[in-house]
């Protein structure tokens, strides 16, 4: 290494700007350094910018991770709304290096959206501007539910200028701005905006980042409505207890009530244990049922008689959950019907919790599956991080399933009102809860789910879609058709193979239907010669073994010649006589060695399509035997 080269490698280390980079080239141009030299120095020289740039992409990217992550670290100790925003728009406003970054919220009673926090703003106008749905790229964002970005705002005619827009904008300054809008599911909530005050280009990854905060924003939200639904609940139930106080009576037993409900919930009880606590305290019988309750019980917060039963709705937000039903008590005094009333709202919130505990894990399985199958690149630590968290096995084989709904529509149908079909929405609902089961993976994708899931011990890919077929198609109570690949090794190791994978079975989902066989699982080696075809392996000796394995292991074993003999039945037109002819052997000895077949095989192996695969493992068996020989 030459003293030149060495420098570089110090203005690499001690991370000096890039005008340094010309200083050795320079010099040594002056000093008459010749031009072979000067060549190598200057290769040198591009090679150890393109590894500042490198380092300074990454040095960007865990920046960028870091506030992620504080972010979310904020998000599980919230406390004030307003704080949370504030500290998301700082760090966008900083990370993204813009002069201005502002918040916006949708106001569903007037129909337009307002600004809700701003951060490096000078425009008192600017800070109080509301847009109407459609009106200003704001507007435009949270009508449309996609990102948009503008180098130059005045200049730009993608969206609506009103006057009180642009004065608000002008009176700020703003040139180029890109927002992102806010949305929890399919409802979009607000938009996050970052602006500077001269013409900028925001990339790709500037725009994604963007999101990311606006994702965590909406998490703010909504975690903040929860929590204030959660104390309205509490403050009912503290109202209650008043109403209780003044019945010197009951005081005991309500109390009592109250503590145990109260306790369950903190001790993260579920609805078992609630109806257990309330059987005992009213010394009857109370049990959750699924069923949607009569009329008379659909009163929101309280009980109604049905014959000798009382029924109370577990609902919340005018969402019915089921009831509970206390059998065999026609006479119940107004406190014990207040504690069946307060069991029903304990029992909603349970289950809202619970609700929302498992829509939040199937979310972050579904998009840790997606980026194995959309971003295989991705930092493999941070990928084993992610599964580890969802106590996912890395190490062990997987085998990627396509699931779907025998007669579902293609990727992308929907109904007359834009919602997924409700077929689609539970057999994503079953696949994720079975995922979580076997701790493996599922998203929704392509008209239906592609599972990620463990091979257990001793199992198959063809097993595990036929388990897979039956898992779903009992819990939709209709077929659910599922085609599995090739076992993968060690999957988030190797993130480059789970897209292919799902191709292959993608590929025997399409041939399961083909062949009219709804319901069903399998993978490539059930399909005979047509999961030859179908799989990426092209397992060839599989296949044969599968085929006439036993009939190559009898010849082995006693040195008899019965492939031969097929391939010599099967060449002649499967006409005994003619074979005889071809072996020189007695038509009765045909006749034995066709029968010992057929007992190996089994007696269908003469069937057309048995025998089209048979055919076809014989040329493949005699192709290998060449070749080895």
């Amino acid at each position: 290494m030459t003293h030149e080269q060495a420098v570089y490698l110090e203005l690499l280390a001690r991370g000096a700007a890039t005008e340094a980079y010309e200083r050795p080239v320079l010099l040594a141009r002056a000093s008459g350094t010749g031009p072979e030299e000067l060549a190598e120095l200057e290769r040198t020289k591009q090679l150890a910018l393109r590894v500042r740039a490198e380092l300074e992409g990454r040095r960007r990217r865990e920046a960028e991770l870091s506030a992620l992550f504080e972010t979310a670290h904020d998000l599980a100790g919230l406390r004030d709304l307003d704080d949370v925003l504030r500290a998301i728009v700082q760090r966008a406003r900083s990370l993204l290096g813009t002069e201005v970054a502002y918040l916006s919220l949708n106001d569903p009673v007037r129909g337009d959206t307002y600004m809700r926090v701003t951060e490096g703003s000078v425009s008192a106008r600017f800070q109080q501007v509301r847009l109407g749905m459609g009106e200003g790229l704001g507007g435009l964002v949270a009508q449309t539910a996609r990102p948009y970005v503008t180098d130059d705002y005045f200049r730009d005619e993608r969206f609506q200028h009103t006057e009180s827009i642009d004065s608000a904008v002008g009176d700020e300054g703003l040139v180029a701005i890109l927002g992102v809008p806010l949305t929890l599911g399919s409802q979009v909530i607000g938009v996050l905006f970052a602006a500077d005050r001269r013409a900028r280009v925001f990339e790709r990854e500037q725009v994604a980042l963007l999101g990311s905060f606006a994702a965590h924003a909406a998490v703010a939200i909504d975690t903040a409505n929860l929590l204030a639904e959660t104390r309205s609940a509490l403050s009912e139930l503290e109202r209650a207890n008043d109403i209780i106080r003044e019945h010197s009576g009951v005081i005991e037993r309500a109390s009592e009530v109250h503590d145990r409900l109260t306790e369950l919930v903190l001790r993260g009880g579920g609805v078992h244990d609630v109806t257990a606590a309330v059987s005992e305290v009213l010394g009857g019988t109370v049990e959750f049922v699924e069923e949607r309750p009569g009329p008379a019980a659909l009163a929101e917060g309280h009980a109604a008689r049905d014959g000798d039963d009382w029924i109370a709705a577990v609902s919340a937000g005018g969402e019915s959950f089921g009831a509970l039903v206390l059998y065999d008590r026609p006479g119940l005094d107004p406190v014990d019907l207040r504690t069946l009333e307060r069991a029903a709202l304990v029992t909603s919130l349970l289950l809202l919790a619970r609700r929302s505990a498992g829509e939040a894990e199937q979310r972050v399985r579904g998009e840790l599956l997606d980026d194995l199958l959309d971003a295989p690149d991705r930092d493999r630590r941070l990928l084993r991080e992610r599964a580890a968290r969802l106590h996912t096995d890395t190490d062990a084989p997987h085998v990627v399933l396509a699931a779907r709904v025998d007669g579902a529509g293609a990727k992308g149908d929907t109904d007359s009102g834009g919602r997924e079909s409700a077929d689609r929405q539970r057999l994503r609902s079953a696949a994720s809860h079975l995922a979580a089961t076997r701790h493996g993976l599922a998203s929704a994708r392509d008209g239906g789910t592609v599972l990620l899931l463990p091979l257990g011990p001793g199992e198959t890919a063809a097993e595990l879609a036929r388990q897979t077929a039956r898992h779903l198609g009992g819990a939709l109570h209709e077929p659910v058709t599922v085609g599995a690949s090739a076992p993968v090794t060690a999957p988030l190791a190797h993130p480059d193979r789970v897209a292919p994978a799902y191709e292959e079975a993608r590929r025997c989902l399409d041939a399961l239907r083909l062949l009219h066989r709804p319901g069903e699982g399998a993978a490539a080696e059930d399909l005979g010669f047509l999961g030859l075809l179908l799989a990426d392996t092209r397992d060839i000796e599989g296949f044969v073994e599968r085929t006439i394995g036993q009939v190559v292991a009898y010849d082995r074993r006693r040195g008899t010649d019965l492939v031969r003999t097929m391939d010599a039945y099967f060449a002649s037109g499967m006409s005994p006589a003619r074979t005889k002819d071809d072996l020189h052997v007695h038509v009765n000895t045909v006749a034995q060695r066709l029968e010992r077949i057929g007992r190996l095989l089994g007696p269908d192996w003469q069937a057309p399509a048995r025998a089209l695969e048979i055919q076809l493992a014989l040329r493949l068996h005699a192709l290998s035997s060449a070749v080895i020989r």
